[in-house]
Protein backbone atom coordinates (compact mmCIF):
# COMPACT_ATOMS: atom_id res chain seq x y z
CA UNK A 1 0.00 0.00 0.00
CA UNK A 2 1.35 3.60 -0.43
CA UNK A 3 2.27 6.07 1.99
CA UNK A 4 1.42 8.98 0.70
CA UNK A 5 -1.87 9.54 2.30
CA UNK A 6 -2.15 9.79 6.21
CA UNK A 7 -5.58 7.79 6.32
CA UNK A 8 -3.33 4.93 4.93
CA UNK A 9 -0.39 5.16 7.74
CA UNK A 10 -1.57 4.02 11.48
CA UNK A 11 0.36 3.84 14.96
CA UNK A 12 1.83 0.33 14.80
CA UNK A 13 2.06 -0.41 11.13
CA UNK A 14 4.90 -1.78 10.00
CA UNK A 15 6.46 0.17 6.60
CA UNK A 16 9.27 1.15 4.13
CA UNK A 17 10.38 4.86 4.66
CA UNK A 18 13.29 6.69 2.96
CA UNK A 19 15.70 7.97 5.27
CA UNK A 20 16.65 11.52 4.56
CA UNK A 21 20.10 10.82 4.10
CA UNK A 22 18.99 8.26 1.94
CA UNK A 23 17.02 10.13 -0.09
CA UNK A 24 19.47 10.35 -3.39
CA UNK A 25 20.03 6.48 -3.34
CA UNK A 26 16.40 5.22 -2.68
CA UNK A 27 17.45 3.07 -0.04
CA UNK A 28 14.58 1.70 2.21
CA UNK A 29 15.19 1.49 5.78
CA UNK A 30 12.01 -0.95 7.19
CA UNK A 31 10.36 -0.61 10.70
CA UNK A 32 6.95 -0.27 13.06
CA UNK A 33 5.16 3.44 13.11
CA UNK A 34 5.87 5.06 16.53
CA UNK A 35 4.21 8.66 15.47
CA UNK A 36 3.01 10.19 12.88
CA UNK A 37 4.47 13.67 12.01
CA UNK A 38 3.09 15.11 8.91
CA UNK A 39 -0.36 16.99 9.70
CA UNK A 40 -1.82 16.99 5.90
CA UNK A 41 -4.24 14.29 4.46
CA UNK A 42 -1.83 13.71 1.82
CA UNK A 43 1.66 14.25 1.06
CA UNK A 44 3.45 13.49 -2.48
CA UNK A 45 6.50 12.27 -0.98
CA UNK A 46 5.35 10.13 1.58
CA UNK A 47 3.83 10.80 5.09
CA UNK A 48 6.66 11.45 7.70
CA UNK A 49 6.85 8.94 10.26
CA UNK A 50 9.00 8.47 13.22
CA UNK A 51 9.96 4.36 13.90
CA UNK A 52 9.78 3.36 17.46
CA UNK A 53 13.78 3.24 17.26
CA UNK A 54 13.49 7.00 16.63
CA UNK A 55 14.50 7.21 12.94
CA UNK A 56 12.34 9.52 10.86
CA UNK A 57 11.68 9.19 7.49
CA UNK A 58 8.72 9.19 4.88
CA UNK A 59 6.75 6.22 3.96
CA UNK A 60 7.20 4.99 0.67
CA UNK A 61 5.24 1.55 1.37
CA UNK A 62 2.74 -0.08 3.88
CA UNK A 63 3.93 -3.37 5.13
CA UNK A 64 1.27 -4.92 7.21
CA UNK A 65 -1.18 -3.04 9.06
Amino acid sequence: MNGQERKNVKKGSKVYIILKKDQRTGKRTSGTVKDILTRSSYHPHGIKVRLEDGRVGRVQEIIDQ
